[in-house]
């Protein structure tokens, strides 16, 4: 871990002492700067959870990953940092069957700083945060457009949001993924890191995508299609504004290069196929 260069690929500087200040920044950066991506499924490789690998393609290769490598690589980041860091296991919730996915579907991360504790998650992609979450409170958290709580109920915490339509004290809160604060290692995500490189079920085999946080917005590639997502804002009436472009199979190399910065080694192939819903066990 060369943190310098890690924390250049995001666009900081050298380090400070450890504080909630640079936890958002580092948080902020890394979503500004490395994308969301599964692009390697589809281009004949595989995704191994060792961390000098992922340090290798996301720092000096300059890609991106899903969650099993942006929050296992952004937690030896904060280690490195001074922070103390516990790797925790998420259940995301499918948006075909309305159930939860088994332990071990995501990866993400608790700093735990001055006493007070810190959800952080830079693998996620939409509907995720920009910022860390706080851990010691249920009352809404609002970030931009968004708002999000955490709600806690016999050991089990819920990461809820509200869509843009339901802002306000009565809307609805949609869940996003359920976990506890159960100490985990990256070795225990192995499973179903390969479960999702290889089950139709999973929306990392069954699509190529690739998406990124940008200040006004989010840019997202997905099979044929490059998405445009711009943020509500008074000059579009306090709506989000989505646009999208087809692509021909030979633009796609040169639109991942120059909006996402990412140069593969091997041939993409395309794909957006439907997903096939999972058993519903949980």
């Amino acid at each position: 871990m060369d943190v310098e260069k890690y924390l250049s690929r995001i666009g900081l500087t050298a380090p400070s002492e450890p504080s909630l200040e640079l936890l958002r920044s580092v948080h902020t950066r890394h979503l500004l700067s490395v994308p969301f991506e599964d692009l390697t499924v589809h281009s004949g490789g595989r995704v191994r959870l060792d961390l000098h690998l992922l340090y290798d393609k996301i720092v000096n290769q300059r890609r991106g990953g899903f969650c099993f490598e942006n929050n296992s690589l952004f937690s030896w980041l904060l280690a490195k940092l001074g922070f103390q860091v516990t790797v925790l296991s998420g259940q995301v919730k499918n948006s075909i069957t309305g159930r939860y996915g088994p332990p071990f579907d995501h990866l993400i991360n608790m700093v735990t700083l001055d006493g007070r504790k810190w959800l952080c998650d830079v693998g996620f992609g939409v509907p995720g945060f920009t910022v860390p979450l706080s851990l010691d409170t249920g009352g809404p958290q609002e970030q931009g457009h968004r708002v999000y709580r955490i709600r806690e109920t016999e050991g089990m915490c819920f990461l809820e949001w509200q869509r843009e339509e339901n802002r306000g004290a009565d809307g609805d809160w949609a869940e996003i993924y359920k976990f506890t604060l159960e100490p985990r290692c990256l070795e225990d995500f192995t499973e179903m890191c390969n479960y999702h490189q290889s089950s139709p079920s999973s929306i990392f085999f069954c699509k190529s995508l690739c998406t990124i946080l940008k200040p006004d917005g989010r840019l997202t590639y997905i099979g044929r299609k490059l998405i445009t997502t711009t943020f509500p804002t008074e000059a579009t009436g306090g709506v989000v504004e989505t646009s999208t472009r087809e692509l021909e199979e030979e633009e796609i190399p040169g639109i991942l290069a120059e909006e996402f910065g990412i140069v593969l080694q091997s041939p993409l192939i395309p794909k957006d196929e439907a997903i096939t819903p999972p058993p519903i066990v949980y």
